[in-house]
């Protein structure tokens, strides 16, 4: 009977909740972000009938173009935290005689409310962080006579 205790106490402690790589230590992974980023701000300057040389001024240049789909552009944004998506982002430019007819993707422009919502909210005050009074007519502070390593060293040996 006491040689089957150590044996079932193990075997009770294999089923706990949590594992035993639970405790190992995990690599950091770096946050990742890939493609352009496209506010609602750049989204509201698109008009119908741009060139793709204005639309590549507000915009960027697109990450994706197809040499099958010349009349397509293709913006794809992606950040990644700690190698999980965080934030993902997809928008289709279509282009007829190299002019803008259309826009689809999960980008909205700001709308003239979102806009007055923002302006509504109250500016940041500046912050000042004053980590030293100084005085530009204050002479200089003399330096401490802090003796480094060799002098510490000449002074034990009696120099």
């Amino acid at each position: 009977m006491r040689r089957l205790a150590p044996l079932v106490l193990l075997f009770l402690a294999a089923c706990s909740s949590t594992s035993f790589t639970s405790y190992l230590p995990t690599p950091y992974k770096l946050d990742i972000q890939q493609g352009n980023v496209i506010t609602q701000d750049m989204m509201a300057k698109l008009k119908p009938g741009m060139t793709k040389s204005q639309v590549r001024f507000i915009l960027g240049s697109p990450p994706i173009t197809d040499m099958f789909h010349t009349n397509r552009w293709d913006y794809v944004y992606i950040l990644k935290a700690g190698g999980k998506v965080k934030e993902e982002r997809k928008l289709t430019l279509f282009f007829d005689n190299d002019q803008l007819t259309r826009v689809a993707g999960d980008v909205v422009p700001a709308t003239k409310e979102d806009k007055a919502a923002e302006d509504a909210k109250p500016a940041k005050a500046p912050t000042e962080i004053v980590l030293q009074k100084f005085d530009p007519n204050a002479p200089p502070i003399p330096p401490e006579d802090e003796k480094g390593f060799f002098g510490r060293l000449l002074e034990k040996i009696g120099f």
